[in-house]
């Protein structure tokens, strides 16, 4: 077995990296440490970056066209990793969910009409809606004493009155982390599919489960999912390879599928670049060791977080994430305004993180840490915050 190291910390200036390269624009500053686009810090296997080497290195790169051994290692590894039957017909390539998010947006609605969202979410989601002339209707998740649930009386209600055509379900939910069960999901494609609506899943992060859990998808979840279903799915974030735009989507409804596939057929939105396609099968089919390891890093930064946070900073609590390697910190018994927190962690602790307000109101209180780095790097980036945080609130000393 390949032993992969993760405490590796590679220098990522130069490469156009979104992380490094756009921190002026987003913060105003560039000496900080970057902890906020959801993309690792950790190095590649390299039976990816070696699949690529080796279709680079022929000399012609022409038209191409996805082998058939592409489609089935997506569908083999979906049956393998979450016991999930797709079909080939069932399947799509899209480069990027989000492009696939807003297509279907676009497809699936009409100008003027609802689509449902459930924030503190994604913050592409209303930004489409909004972008595209629909109105951003709001089913808010509802605070539990560990997490958050899916209000699903507040998502009757929202239905019934504002007559919406789409929900966007974020499966496991970025920013908070929840893989939701099957039940919630179930009835949530009851509500949805009595209304006549269409469930666009982004399910990008559902390879990122922690500690043992397993991913649901929402296609999975009875016949009313299956008849209302869009699923998104990548191996950019379980793998760290977004740069590559290697997207897919399932839909298991005929009548839902079939004239969105051939829309998408005849803009060629559905065509695929070489190296998406061989990355993502070099990824699916040899990754997997690379991944259950990088899961246990993830895991251990997880613990290291949150036991630093409760020794060091209690006035900080932290949410912790079913998936994926972000975590949702609380800073509201700091009871700091928004512009506060943001001001402590860029001026004060030099840290470069995603304000939680940018995931809906939902979110004042919060920011979004990402963990996906060399555990050296989020222990200096703790050592700051907790500077950070008693030189403001003398309390937490």
């Amino acid at each position: 077995m390949t032993q992969y190291n993760f405490d590796d910390i590679i220098n990522r200036q130069g490469t156009q990296a979104v992380k490094i390269e756009s921190l002026d624009r987003m913060f105003g500053r560039h000496d900080v440490t970057p902890l906020w686009v959801a993309d690792l810090d950790f190095a590649v296997c390299p039976r990816i970056t070696d699949a690529l080497a080796r279709r680079l290195h022929h000399p012609i790169l022409g038209y191409s066209e996805p082998s058939e051994s592409y489609w089935q290692s997506i569908i083999d590894w979906e049956m393998h990793r979450h016991g999930f039957e797709v079909k080939r017909e069932e399947l799509s390539f899209v480069p990027g969910v989000v492009r696939g998010i807003a297509w279907a947006v676009n497809f699936f609605s009409s100008r003027g009409d609802g689509v449902v969202v459930q924030p503190p979410v994604y913050t592409p989601f209303t930004t489409i809606i909004r972008g595209n002339g629909r109105r951003i209707v709001e089913n808010p998740l509802l605070p539990t004493a560990d997490g958050y649930r899916m209000d699903l009386e507040g998502l009757r209600k929202v239905v019934a009155e504002e007559k919406p055509k789409m929900l966007i379900l974020c499966n496991p939910h970025n920013p908070i982390g929840i893989q939701w069960d099957r039940d919630t999901m179930a009835e949530l494609a009851s509500i949805c599919r009595a209304a006549g609506m269409v469930v666009v899943s982004d399910e990008i992060h559902g390879d990122l489960m922690l500690h043992g859990r397993r991913h649901i998808p929402y296609l999975s979840c009875g016949e009313d999912a299956r008849a209302t279903g869009v699923m998104l799915g990548a191996p950019s974030k379980t793998f760290n390879i977004p740069g590559l735009v290697s997207s897919w989507m399932v839909i298991k409804n005929e009548e839902l599928r079939r004239p969105y596939y051939e829309w998408l057929e005849a803009n060629e939105f559905n065509q695929p670049v070489l190296f998406s396609t061989i990355g993502a099968e070099a990824a699916y089919r040899n990754g997997e060791e690379w991944l259950d390891q990088m899961l246990k890093y993830v895991e251990g930064n997880l613990e290291f977080v949150a036991d630093y946070v409760a020794e060091n900073i209690p006035g900080l609590r932290i949410v912790r994430p079913q998936a994926s390697f972000l975590v949702w910190l609380d800073f509201r018994a700091l009871h700091m305004c928004q512009r506060e927190i943001m001001d402590l962690l860029l001026d004060k602790a030099h840290l470069a993180l995603n304000d939680g307000s940018m995931f809906g109101s939902q979110g004042e209180g919060f920011a979004r840490l990402n963990i996906g780095t060399p555990r050296s790097v989020l222990a200096k980036a703790l050592d700051s915050l907790r500077a950070a945080v008693c030189s403001v609130c003398p309390q937490e000393k």
